[in-house]
């Protein structure tokens, strides 16, 4: 049933349905046995989450925060490896995951916008392709899991190199089959139901490889790969239920 709805619900409408179901469900899963490390709360089990196929996941999706595998991890790495939640900076938010708009927005050293093509969550609607901001304008931007979705990956890639200052930094996430050294892209393929057998999910229109990085170092970015998810042990990696083998792309203009 859960799989159903977020297949056949449009988005904008999923996520305004999901922060009345974020209130209630962690009642319903009430419990000690894994924990959410952006609100510190406990559960006795997270919700499954996923499309269809392999990107099904049992026991991934906080009941609580509607975190993923990969928020959790990312907020691990803002507090313990970058100075995110003290130094006073002008932010981008793309996209803006449920589990984070709310706490960023509280936070006052950031200078919070978010934007989005059509999400609720969003302060400015906008396309990618040309955003309305002027050049070199934010300190840090998130883009996350969003350059699979768009037309054409490149431009979007120089427009956040565009609109970001000389020495500000960003993270742009995204799925990459790690058995590719090519990102896989076919103009022919068109269909929902091609693109979710290709590219992992029916609004996706490429599968990133590992030349990720020398994507983004193309559109102008200095690009580090961090492996810090190789710094949990096990017992953590279980009770955050965090991502195996996810890197962290860190984004930097000179």
């Amino acid at each position: 049933m859960f799989h159903f709805l977020l297949r056949t619900i449009p988005r904008p409408i999923l996520i305004k349905f999901s922060l009345l179901f974020s209130k209630i469900a962690p009642l319903l899963y009430y419990g000690t046995r894994y924990e959410d490390p952006i609100s510190g709360k406990t559960y006795r089990k997270f919700l499954p989450y996923g499309y269809s196929g392999s990107a099904k996941r049992s026991n991934v999706l906080c009941p609580g925060s509607l975190s993923l595998e990969r928020h959790r991890l990312l907020w691990l790495y803002l507090k313990n490896k970058t100075d995110f939640f003290t130094r006073n900076a002008k932010m981008l938010h793309i996209a803006p995951e449920q589990c984070f708009y709310k706490l960023f927005r509280a936070m006052k050293n950031l200078d919070y916008t978010t934007a989005d093509l059509n999400s609720p969550l969003a302060d400015i609607h906008m396309d990618l392709h040309k955003t309305p901001f002027l050049d070199n304008t934010y300190d840090v931007i998130f883009c996350n899991h969003v350059l699979e979705h768009v037309e054409s990956d490149s431009i979007c890639m120089r427009e956040l190199y565009r609109i970001m200052k000389p020495g500000g930094w960003g993270i742009f996430q995204v799925p990459i089959d790690t058995t590719r050294a090519v990102t896989y892209e076919d103009a022919s393929i068109v269909s929902e139901e091609d693109r979710e057998k290709h590219y992992w999910q029916k609004d996706h229109m490429r599968l990133f490889g590992l030349d990720y990085k020398s994507r983004l170092m193309e559109a102008g970015f200095e690009v580090s790969v961090d492996d810090y998810i190789n710094t949990f042990s096990a017992e953590l990696m279980d009770r955050y239920r965090l991502p195996k083998g996810e890197m962290i792309y860190l984004c930097k203009k000179k």
